[in-house]
């Protein structure tokens, strides 16, 4: 490049010598001699004319060669090696080249690795390669280093450090989409091996350099490769996926998604835009692509009507050419979202009873776990559960002890359970591997097995035995749970409405697994009554002594909020309507104060009067009992 620069400087002074050195030597040699200036002018020419004749700086491109075609048409390494000690004159490149062939064919064909670098031919060629390394051209070099890393050579192999260490030399002035390649095919093996180096400085430049990203598969490539390793990259990565996201097609949106979601990294503006255009572009969707947005979409918890809307009527008339794998996905990725389309699950369900024998025992576990999430019956609903029956007649015992619990919970939710499964959770080879336990996970499964026995208790009259401990029922109250916004504003109402807090009873927990936002004892004229001491016995620890005065009963504010609906509906989640039964079944009186109407009392007085025409209500459906 300076040679051909300097050659147009010449081109420019011939044309107009005169003038320019004229003023030249006016400027600085104002007072030179005439002779002085024609020996500055003959120097200066002579000077540019050994620049010309000098060598270029860089090494141009040879021009192919027979060599290369056979390096090329090669088909076993031993073709290759051949041509080391052949007729063929081989240039600076020529070994690189032999070395990547040769790693690919090696690769290809499964062959030795070990017994190929021990061949006397290919140590001469690693030998050929670390003696010109400095030569090679960059794109041969980064193809070079993700060669020798294919051939898991030991760490301290000086042809591949050498390599290593020209790589990083020429990591500043190398074009962007080398550094992306040696991201793309090299950085697996930089984390295996000791190159922390190497692989820090390439993060380096691909962060200081993201500015010259100018594609979307350069965007999609780095997020995927390198996106985990570094954050400023991936923060980097995501404004220019904001820049570029008008080129996006349905598949580079689909990758992003799929990448975000095993990163776990919930990024709001890329969510937000990629629904956009998902919503606004006739994009054609493949049933593959719509079964990876709704997995992306439930694993991100991120909520957008249109696009669920858009995935559900886009699946529904191909339910019937999916796989069971397929409806499972589809099924728990809805139900993490909250999801329910009823014609769809419909079509889940169907399938299911259609194809029953195609499904696995865990395929079969995980769509009973989603309807109960959504509270979902189909209509068939006796036809379907006696199929699910038969199959878990003789396999629940093959599960896992924590899914066989989720399993018989679900039932539970969907009122479908049956007293054999009830005693297979409930017997102590079951409960005794996770009572007691500190772990987050194993609480979760002791609180569904103490749901489990509030069933078999409360709602199956027959059942026998066996029951959870005593000692079992004792969950653990969340101490660290911060109060809502709704809790405090009920709690504030309730002590304001009655006068004084031993009429009511805040947070009980009760040995059904159940906690009770607010508790009132009622006599015959359903006037409060002073709680302390009362008997107790549905609270995990039992307070008072002094049984309830007749005709009196217990009522209990449930508080209703957001999370505990399905999205976009007033249907409450699964667990939640399975505890409305359970307390319903020990005898308690409910008053339900859903956020969708709570949102709409903008004064105490409001919610106050809310909460009294809701008790009134309530007391007038007892008595018409």
């Amino acid at each position: 490049m300076a040679a051909r620069l300097m050659q147009r400087c010449i081109c420019l002074l011939a044309t107009h010598p005169a003038p320019s050195l004229t003023t030249i030597g006016r400027l600085r040699l104002g007072r030179t001699p005439s002779k002085m200036m024609a020996t500055t002018h003959a120097s200066a020419f002579s000077t540019l004319d050994s620049l010309l004749n000098k060598e270029p700086v860089f090494t141009a491109y040879p021009l192919s060669q027979e060599v290369d075609q056979k390096i090329e048409e090669a088909t076993t390494p031993e073709e290759v090696l051949d041509l080391i000690d052949s007729r063929y004159r081989i240039h600076h490149n020529h070994a690189a080249l032999m070395v990547i062939k040769l790693s690919r064919l090696l690769a290809d064909k499964h062959l030795d690795r070990d017994a190929f670098s021990k061949d006397v031919r290919a140590q001469k060629l690693f030998r050929t390669v670390d003696s010109q390394v400095s030569s090679i051209w960059h794109g041969t070099l980064m193809n070079l280093l993700r060669s020798l890393y294919a051939l898991r050579l030991p760490e301290n192999f000086k042809p591949l450090l050498s390599v290593e260490q020209e790589v990083r030399w020429r990591l500043r002035r190398i074009k962007y989409k080398n550094l992306v390649f040696l991201a793309e095919t090299s950085i697996p093996y930089m984390k295996d091996r000791a190159s922390g180096e190497l692989l820090t400085e390439l993060l380096m430049y691909l962060e200081r350099r993201w500015a010259e990203i100018e594609d979307c598969r350069t965007v999609v490539v780095l997020m995927a490769k390198v996106g985990h390793l570094s954050e400023a990259l991936m923060d980097r990565l995501e404004d220019k996926f904001l820049e570029l996201a008008e080129q996006f097609g349905p598949e580079d949106l689909r990758k992003v998604m799929l990448i975000l979601a095993s990163q776990n990294r919930r990024s709001v503006p890329i969510l937000r835009a990629i629904s956009y255009h998902l919503a606004q572009k006739p994009f054609t969707l493949k049933r593959g692509m719509l079964i990876d947005f709704a997995y992306a979409y439930g694993k991100l918890n991120f909520h957008q009507t249109q696009i669920f809307q858009k995935l559900a009527a886009e699946l529904l008339p191909q339910v019937s050419s999916m796989t069971p794998s397929d409806v499972t996905q589809c099924s728990k990725s809805f139900a993490f979202l909250k999801w329910l389309n009823l014609p769809l699950f419909e079509a889940f369900a169907q399938y299911v009873m259609n194809k029953a024998d195609d499904f696995t025992l865990l395929q079969l576990s995980n769509i009973i776990l989603a309807f109960a999430r959504l509270n979902f019956h189909p209509e068939q609903e006796e036809q379907f559960f006696s199929l699910v029956h038969k199959k878990l007649e003789s396999e629940l015992n093959k599960l896992s002890p924590g899914l066989q619990v989720d399993v018989v919970w679900s039932l539970c939710v969907l009122q479908q359970v049956q007293k054999k499964q009830l005693q297979e959770v409930l017997c102590q080879d079951i409960h005794s591997q996770f009572l007691g336990s500190k772990v987050s996970q194993n609480q979760n499964i002791c609180q569904k097995l103490i749901h489990i026995n509030a069933t078999a208790q409360l709602e199956h009259p027959e059942y026998t035995g066996p029951f959870l401990p005593a000692v079992a029922l004792h969950p653990q109250a969340s101490t660290s749970k911060k109060m809502t916004p709704m809790q405090k504003d009920l709690q504030d109402i309730l002590k304001g409405w009655l006068g004084s807090d031993d009429k009511v009873r805040f947070g009980g927990i009760t040995q059904y697994g159940w906690e009770l936002d607010a508790e009132l004892v009622l006599d015959v004229d359903n006037q409060p009554l002073p709680m302390k001491d009362f008997l107790a016995p549905h609270l995990a620890q039992s307070t008072g002594t002094q049984p309830l005065p007749p005709g009196a009963k217990r009522l209990v504010f449930l508080r209703w909020e957001f999370p505990n609906f399905n999205s976009r509906s007033k249907d409450l989640l699964g667990r939640f309507v399975m505890a409305k039964r359970h307390l319903r079944a020990a005898g308690f009186l409910l008053v339900d104060v859903p956020y969708y109407d709570w949102v709409e009392l903008k004064s105490e007085w409001q919610k106050g009067a809310y909460l009294k025409d809701k008790l009134g209500k309530v007391l007038a459906e007892d008595l018409a009992k």
